[in-house]
């Protein structure tokens, strides 16, 4: 472990915390009320507030499993007492920046910086839809918050950007990392209605595929030392989980640009062709 990150504060865990709190509700599928929240959502794209009821309707079914199976493990435990709190150590940009240069720490600092984004701030954006009875005092509870705190390190590992394109690929590789229905039903809907709003050949649903099966076969990102990976140089910390260049979305950029397309502002694409 990297003596630079061992500096970063965090909040201590509660040893005597149960590991999963038995009023918990039972992960249910609700396909009705994904669909409805899924129209609103078409409706008005910038709407985000519809965004969580389809992720409640849509979970991962076998999440507590998961979460149980790890926090069972000395490697859980051990993550648990030396990381209790992410965004503490993602948000610590001066205590990354002294790792050595290339390393993950600084690409993931680079990537957040020039986006204007902070792990709190989704810890914040995300807590608006998020009712006081879904918040629970146990150890699942910091196992499910790791997947929302590692979303932006999922992008950087992966390669895939903020871009349209980008996001609809980490919500697939998000779904091979954890099978939340959500993931994939909105990963696939974004990227057709990319492809029918773009007239290209790029191979848009190809990469999006890729990304699903890239995160389904590599290491679950939220199982792994966190500090360890920041101190990593960057093409290591990716070969460590086992992720691979996402060729197919690169193919797609570069698809996009020979047509004049600027991956990062389709809207200007769809505004010329109408």
């Amino acid at each position: 472990m990297s003596p630079v990150l061992d500096t970063v504060a965090g909040t201590s865990p509660a040893a005597d915390l149960p590991v999963m709190d038995p009023a918990r509700p039972a992960l249910r599928y609700d396909f009705a009320k994904a669909w409805r929240h899924f129209k609103e959502l078409v409706k008005d794209k910038e709407n985000t507030a519809e965004v969580a009821p389809i992720f409640e309707a849509l979970p991962w079914r076998q999440g507590y499993d998961a979460a149980k199976a790890f926090l069972a493990t000395e490697q859980g435990q051990r993550l648990r007492a030396t990381e209790p709190f992410l965004p503490t150590l993602l948000d610590d940009h001066d205590t990354l920046r002294k790792l050595p240069k290339g390393s993950l720490a600084h690409v993931y600092c680079d990537f957040m910086e020039r986006e204007g984004l902070t792990a709190h701030g989704l810890v914040e954006d995300l807590a608006k839809y998020r009712r006081a009875d879904q918040y629970y005092s146990d150890q699942v509870e910091w196992y499910f918050n790791r997947m929302r705190d590692t979303h932006d390190l999922q992008h950087v590992l992966s390669g895939y950007g903020r871009d349209a394109l980008g996001e609809q690929c980490v919500l697939a590789f998000t779904y091979g990392q954890q099978p939340a229905l959500a993931h994939l039903f909105l990963g696939y809907a974004g990227a057709l209605e990319i492809r029918k709003r773009i007239k290209s050949k790029a191979p848009i649903l190809r990469a999006v595929r890729k990304a699903q099966r890239m995160g389904n076969t590599c290491r679950r990102i939220i199982e792994q030392p966190i500090r360890e990976l920041l101190a990593m140089p960057y093409e290591e910390a990716r070969k460590a989980v086992g992720i691979t260049t996402p060729h197919y979305y690169q193919a797609v950029h570069s698809q996009w640009r020979s047509e004049g397309i600027d991956p990062y502002d389709l809207l200007a694409a769809v505004k010329k062709a109408a």
